[in-house]
């Protein structure tokens, strides 16, 4: 049977349409609540950072003997006076009344004003010195409680970010409708219209009722549930967070200084290179952040600014600091002001690095201009804009770049700047000459330039020829001072000293790279060889993970680290020791003696220069102490993090005076993959292959993991079961 119109009218108003009405605008009201909610998340991050910095500022206070207070203090101050009426610290001085303290024999106004007065002194400098280090050893409740709020602003974030424009369009069509079609929601109001008016009111309440059962108005309604239940702190466990936090520990601390502003330290101190006019230039460029989905350090953010302000600069950071991040904001900024195409030149063992890099950090395309492929994938390139990624001896092959001479390059980042230090090879020829054409060129080396003149006149004749006609080539410099005040135009270089305040006590880097055989690595697979398939994906001779390993190692020794190598395998101690050869210190595995590994670890720390120790992860990543490493390299993911994380623990104890960085090498489309998400906590191959039948039996919590794992692989590769 067909309603008619009337009937229709009288099913819609009064109560059903009074339901309708409100579950439209609570829709409405839930959206812009969640789009409210990572502000209020972040207020809730500041106060419990501020509750755990009184804390810590109250233990420190706590820590100070009273005495101490005579260097502050004007002489005759009764601070003897003080202590022997029982106040052995500054903080029991803090918490004591004036009136108390006046009623102690030998102390008057003159007294406690002084002291006020320091305690205030020294308590400002206290605060401004305090860090909250979030340690996921400990996991003290406090500092759980934040993390979880620093962990559910970013889930929020990205949630109300998806849902920002389907909001938008959701409210615009309710608002054209629901003011004409509030009256629906009662029948009186409705019996004292005429019929046209009552028409247009059910016509927009039609129109709502339809809006709010669409399709795109439930999935709207789905992801606010979802978005509200990662709202709720208290959904949060500790494991959750802390694993969260050892996934990306990285953006956490930066977060937690962003939101709590720790991380504005000293510009003089950060930048004592670059006069203060110089600096006031950078630092008014604007940035614009908007397609990066990693917060910058204050120090990244100038280091950014700086290649915008300079437009053809070297940016020299130590290893660990972030160039990476620095140069993917430049060309983040630059896609903002319109700018589309961004080349990207590194050796091969970081091509896949970079290439994950981009795809983490930032919101842009990436197109990987190597291999069979990079062809058609530059033209694609050319036509959407994006970042590009190309090797140093792929570079001068591609043709593409020669058929239009008018593309602008919008930013050249040419990664390990060093491989161009020949001006007469042919790959220091190549991206000159893209160079050329580039609107911002950025070049990052980790390698101290000032003590390789020669090398660094090569590189600035590249960008500033007429500051390298300043440098003396082969000659030496009068100082290191003098050498970077005079290439301060050209040349950003920061220490960990000089951003110490603003890093965690453990810089962790992925390191991706493509394996070295796969022919090989398909037959360990077929073959069901656990172990040979990884070993093929380990640094064994002629892949890409040694290359990476030999690159950290020339980096870090060449700014004085001492290094120290873990792998589970022989082989790739081995392969390691002849790719490094004198610069390797000792080798331990199981078969050296303790007495014999102590002297060895003893030599590796009383050497004075830098030196690399390598060592078997089950035999060297126990028991010992290995605290002269500053740099920890890791050849493969281990079963169990805590297998790793013991021997990230030989070099990262209390006391350690540098961060320690710590970087895994991992290799695509293999068994590193795998483990990995054992390790996070994650259900194996879910990105890939969620919906499919077979998925179901890789986290069969009955099998081992190491024989799910082997079963992933194989149905990636799409390599027949035998029977298991």
């Amino acid at each position: 049977m067909t309603l008619e119109p009337a009937n229709v009218e009288k099913r819609k108003i009064g109560v059903h349409a009074q339901r309708t009405l409100n579950r439209a605008r609570e829709i409405s009201r839930r959206g812009s609540a969640l789009l409210n909610a990572p502000a209020r998340l972040r207020r809730t991050v500041e106060g419990r950072a501020e509750d755990l910095a009184v804390r810590e500022i109250g233990a420190r206070l706590a820590a100070i003997p009273a005495a101490d207070l005579a260097q502050l203090t004007k002489p005759g101050t009764g601070i003897p006076a003080l202590e022997q009426a029982g106040y052995a610290t500054v903080a029991d001085l803090l918490a004591a009344t004036d009136r108390r303290l006046l009623s102690i024999t030998g102390v008057g106004k003159r007294t406690v004003q002084e002291i006020r007065k320091a305690i205030a002194n020294l308590t400002d400098e206290v605060a401004a010195a305090t860090r909250i280090e979030l340690d996921p050893a400990e996991r003290p409740e406090a500092e759980t409680e934040l993390l979880a709020a620093l962990v559910a602003e970013r889930a929020v974030r990205r949630a109300a970010d998806a849902i920002r424009e389907p909001l938008r369009r959701y409210d615009e069509d309710l608002a054209a409708h629901l003011p004409t079609a509030e009256r629906a929601a009662s029948r009186w109001r409705m019996f004292w219209i005429g019929r046209r008016r009552r028409e247009r009111v059910m016509k927009a309440y039609l129109a709502v009722e339809s809006l709010v059962d669409g399709l795109e108005a439930r999935d709207l309604a789905a992801a606010i549930d979802d978005a509200e239940t990662l709202a709720d702190l208290d959904a949060y466990t500790p494991d959750q967070v802390w694993r969260e936090f050892e996934r990306d520990a990285a953006y956490y601390t930066t977060a937690l200084a962003n939101i709590t502003g720790t991380d504005i330290a000293d510009a003089e101190a950060l930048e004592d290179f670059v006069d203060p006019e110089h600096r006031r230039k950078i630092e008014a460029v604007p940035l614009d952040t908007a397609d990066l989905r990693t917060p910058l350090r204050r120090y990244q953010r100038f280091g950014a600014q700086y290649a915008l302000y300079h437009r053809r600069a070297i940016l020299g950071d130590e290893m660990g600091l972030g160039k990476t991040i620095q140069a993917l904001a430049v060309c983040a900024h630059l896609a903002s002001t319109g700018r589309g195409h961004f080349l990207v030149v590194c050796p091969a063992s970081v091509h896949t690095n970079w290439m994950g890099e981009i795809r983490r950090h930032t919101t842009l395309r990436s197109f990987s201009l190597h291999g069979p492929s990079r062809d058609e994938a530059g033209e694609q390139w050319l036509r959407e804009g994006g970042i590009a990624v190309t090797t140093y001896d792929t570079l001068h092959r591609l043709e593409f770049l020669d058929r239009d001479p008018n593309l602008e390059i919008s930013a050249l980042i040419v990664d390990e700047a060093h491989f161009i230090k020949n001006p007469q090879a042919k790959r220091s020829n190549a991206v000159t000459e893209i160079g050329d054409r580039a609107h911002t060129t950025l070049y990052l080396t980790g390698t101290p330039m000032e003590n390789r003149v020669e090398e660094f006149h090569s590189l600035v004749s590249y960008l500033r020829p007429d500051l390298a006609d300043r440098i003396e080539a082969g000659g030496a410099i009068a100082g290191a001072e003098v050498f970077r005040r005079l290439v301060a135009p050209v040349y950003l270089r920061r220490n960990q000293e000089d951003v110490l305040a603003e890093l965690p006590d453990r810089i962790e880097v992925e390191d991706w790279v493509q394996l070295a055989d796969p022919a090989r690595y398909r037959a360990e697979v077929k073959a069901g060889n656990l172990m040979g398939m990884r070993l093929a994906a380990s640094a064994v001779a002629g892949s890409e993970k040694l290359e990476r390993l030999a690159e950290l190692v020339e980096e870090s020794t060449g700014e004085g680290h001492k290094v120290v190598v873990f792998t589970y395998f022989l082989e790739v101690l081995e392969a390691v020791q002849h790719k490094l050869g004198d610069l390797v210190a000792g080798v331990i595995d199981g078969q050296v003696p303790p007495k014999a590994r102590q002297d060895l670890i003893a030599g590796f720390a009383e050497s004075d220069r830098p030196a690399v120790l390598l060592a078997q992860i089950e035999a060297g990543g126990v028991g010992m102490n290995i605290q002269a490493a500053s740099v920890v390299v890791i050849c493969e993911p281990q079963w169990k993090p805590s297998t790793e994380d013991q021997a990230i623990a030989r070099a990262h104890r209390m006391g350690q005076s540098r961060r320690v960085q710590v970087h895994r090498l991992l290799a695509k489309d293999s068994i590193d993959e795998r483990i990995r998400e054992v390790q996070e906590g994650k259900e194996l191959l879910f990105d890939h292959y969620a919906r499919t039948s077979e998925a179901d039996r890789l986290d069969d919590d009955a099998v081992p993991v190491e024989e799910r794992a082997l079963r992933a692989e194989r149905l990636r590769l799409g390599i027949e079961p035998t029977g298991d």
